[in-house]
């Protein structure tokens, strides 16, 4: 830059008023924004000595900012009037005369002015720097000077409130990615029991906008739901489902009001493309763990057919699925013979099973829903009796082979 500021006769009047207005200017700038912008009104949000401060800062950087656009133009001869202004790369010395307007456009956003009228304000700190200007210069400047002083003020407000907006941006971005970790924390909680804590369920409550008593679902979802699942959404009349994405599914959880769980369980069976399950009635956020832990148990009872399990309407596969053990034996000593067969031969037994252990033994309807010969039951019956070496001629079929066939449908062996 050819021409230091103030070695001019415009970077001279610029110098004397940076040191001689500022205070004046700021005084100006406090009284039009507190009389014309509502949003500054709350003084609990941005007390008097909070925006004195920032618009005293931004007023000296808007000035020395005009000043270094004016000795540019200067040692340009006059062409750079119509460029883009001072712009700074991170790391430039000029970058640093920015400083004040970043720290309004963070300080605002934390204080949750709207950005409307941050931006606003600093048009105000522009149009007031203008009036200040024009009424000092009126003896000491000829109009072409104030051309450039006027395009040179409009240059740097404008970066000016770039850097705002984006400083406001950066620190919008920052706090939403610090709730939404909050939010994902306070759901981990939840679910994994620190609800049992009054203080804990008093916050995440609150945060998560549930009632901390009242009648409780949990929903579990084996993948993930259409559209945002962090949105809240009504399932039923009176049921609000508030829903979080959670590796490899999605789990929801429903304040049920005043909604019946049928109904709760018929609004889900509209939406479900994929396996869902959900726990019994829960007490309160505090029974969010024990429920949690239910509707995992209703989901896996789908073996990954799609549909709604509940828990209460599955409890005999949720006991299997509970012990393992117990489930792997049944399988192994009621229906091991069977499902060593080549998957030809074991179809059928295993479809006649089920139709037996369903119709209460009666071998008449197993053949009427396998569409076959009654005798060819009863040959499958003896054939099955041999394979496992368990008595089949009992009239009613064995509690035993009933919990094996439900071992099968929810947990098949790999």
């Amino acid at each position: 830059m050819d021409a230091p500021v103030g070695s001019t006769p415009l970077g001279g009047f610029l110098a004397r008023h940076r040191r001689e207005r500022v205070d004046a200017l700021t005084d100006g700038l406090v009284g039009r924004i507190q009389a014309t912008a509502p949003d500054y009104l709350d003084l609990d949000r941005v007390p008097t000595a909070d925006l004195r401060a920032s618009c005293h800062d931004n007023i000296v950087r808007v000035l020395e900012l005009l000043g270094l656009e004016v000795a540019r133009d200067e040692a340009a001869g006059g062409d750079a009037a119509a460029g883009a202004g001072l712009v700074a790369a991170p790391g430039d010395p000029l970058d640093g005369l920015y400083d004040a307007a970043r720290e309004t456009g963070r300080r605002r956003a934390e204080q949750g002015m709207p950005l409307d009228a941050v931006l606003r304000s600093f048009r105000f700190g522009g149009r007031i720097i203008w009036e200040d200007l024009v009424d000092e210069a009126a003896d000491s400047l000829d109009p072409a000077d104030l051309r450039v002083l006027g395009t040179g003020l409009w240059q740097v407000v404008d970066e000016t409130s770039a850097q705002v907006a984006a400083a406001y941006h950066a620190t919008e971005r920052l706090h939403v990615q610090e709730d939404e970790q909050r939010r994902a924390e306070l759901w981990e909680g939840l679910l994994g029991g620190r609800a049992a804590d009054p203080a804990f369920a008093e916050e995440a409550g609150r945060i998560l906008d549930l009632p901390v008593s009242g009648r409780y679902l949990v929903v579990a979802v084996a993948g993930h739901l259409p559209g945002d699942p962090a949105m809240s959404h009504r399932t039923a009349a009176g049921a609000v489902t508030r829903w979080v994405r959670r590796t490899p599914g999605t789990v929801g959880l429903v304040s049920l009001g005043r909604a019946r769980m049928e109904a709760v369980t018929a609004a889900l069976g509209r939406i479900a493309s994929l396996p869902i399950g959900h726990s019994g009635e829960a007490t309160g956020l505090a029974g969010v763990e024990p429920a949690f832990r239910q509707a995992l148990l209703a989901l896996r009872s789908c073996g990954g057919r799609a549909g709604v399990a509940t828990f209460d309407e599955r409890l005999p596969e949720a006991l299997l699925l509970g012990s393992p053990d117990v489930a792997g034996r049944l399988l192994d000593i009621w229906l091991g013979g069977v499902l060593a067969l080549p998957d030809a031969e074991s179809r059928p037994l295993l479809e006649t099973l089920e139709h037996w252990v369903a119709t209460g033994g009666s071998t008449t309807r197993t053949a009427s829903r396998t569409h076959c010969h009654r005798n060819t039951v009863i040959n499958r019956l003896r054939r099955v009796a041999e394979l496992t070496g368990r008595d089949l001629s009992e009239a009613a079929p064995p509690l035993e082979l009933a919990l094996a066939l439900r071992v099968l449908r929810v947990a098949p062996p790999s």
